[in-house]
């Protein structure tokens, strides 16, 4: 009983200081542990990267165990269009956070430039909007930001990125949010901004015989005012049907990846997020990821190529 007791009172403080950093940093980039395959999330660059119209649909339960932990879905969709040169996509996002939460769309358009080594560069830029929703008026707190009253905000953006990539190595920079928007400006006590995040992330395939091959790739993120953050993933694939992978996520957490590439337009994920390198693992039993990825074939002579990011 006092461990229930104990796990209910720092479940509540941390939903607290949850609040708080929402407000004061309103909702910042969310972070996803198969990043690898839902580029379009983080870099508008990605649009177009695959041969065909791409679907991808992303859930993740962050935290579980504790009251109003952030709860996040997406949905991406991207093809290329004339002879392949030019990338368009759609993204939306809805993630909420005990009684705040955002709710985005965005359009992508890249264009490639493709070299004679089968490589390409892709340039991307992103636009749209993020709908911001506080009811602070439903917290308890003593705090003025909160006794302010509710926040109901359109907040547009834009994102800029390059992306390099070949069948076996990808390398990115981007800048999702470029624009640093305040929110309730007509509050004096409020603080709460939309700061701007860097990426970059490099990765690569290698055969390490005819059944097996590795990927290692990096995340790096970095934001004005916080440490630099990584995110470092190796994962295994067997005879091109299982992935198998471990990550590891500074300040943060230790992953597991299970992937399955049903068939050539198939493709599904799953990650367990272990919270063992900070406190967190006192009062919640992990984060759960849920990644489906569907990619159509409209030609009848051409088979899908599976892609490894």
């Amino acid at each position: 009983m006092k461990n229930r007791s104990f796990t209910k009172r720092v479940s509540k403080l941390i939903l607290f200081l949850m609040l708080n950093i929402s407000f004061a940093y309103a909702q910042q980039q969310v972070m996803y542990t198969q990043y690898m395959f839902n580029g379009l999330a983080i870099n508008p660059a990605y649009a177009g990267s695959h041969e065909t119209l791409s679907l991808t649909a992303l859930a993740r339960e962050q935290w579980i165990g504790i009251d109003g932990a952030p709860s996040t879905q997406t949905f991406s969709a991207h093809a290329p269009i004339k002879s392949k040169r030019i990338g368009v996509g759609l993204l939306f996002l809805n993630d909420e956070v005990g009684v705040t939460s955002q709710t985005g769309a965005y359009g992508s358009y890249s264009y490639k430039i493709n070299f004679n080594d089968n490589s390409t560069l892709s340039m991307g830029i992103s636009g749209g909007f993020t709908y911001f929703d506080a009811a602070f008026s439903e917290v308890s707190s003593v705090d003025p930001s909160f006794q302010s009253g509710d926040i109901k905000e359109f907040q547009p953006n834009v994102g800029l990125g390059l992306y390099y990539y070949t069948d076996r190595f990808f390398a990115g920079i981007s800048t999702p949010q470029v624009l640093e928007t305040t929110f309730d400006k007509n509050n004096e006590d409020s603080d709460s901004k939309l700061l701007r995040h860097y990426f970059a992330s490099v990765g690569y395939v290698m055969d390490i015989n005819h059944f097996l091959k590795l990927k290692p790739h990096l995340l790096v993120k970095y934001v004005e005012g916080a440490p630099v953050e990584f995110d470092v993933n190796a994962s295994v694939l067997f005879q091109e049907v299982v992935w198998l992978g471990v990550s590891w996520r500074s300040f943060d957490s230790i992953d597991a990846i299970l992937q399955l590439q049903v068939s050539n337009k198939i493709q599904i994920g799953y990650a367990y997020d272990f919270y063992t390198t900070t406190d967190l693992s006192r009062v919640n039993v992990g984060s759960h990821e849920l990644m489906l990825n569907y990619r159509f074939d409209f030609s009848k002579n051409k088979v899908v190529t599976p892609r490894y990011f």
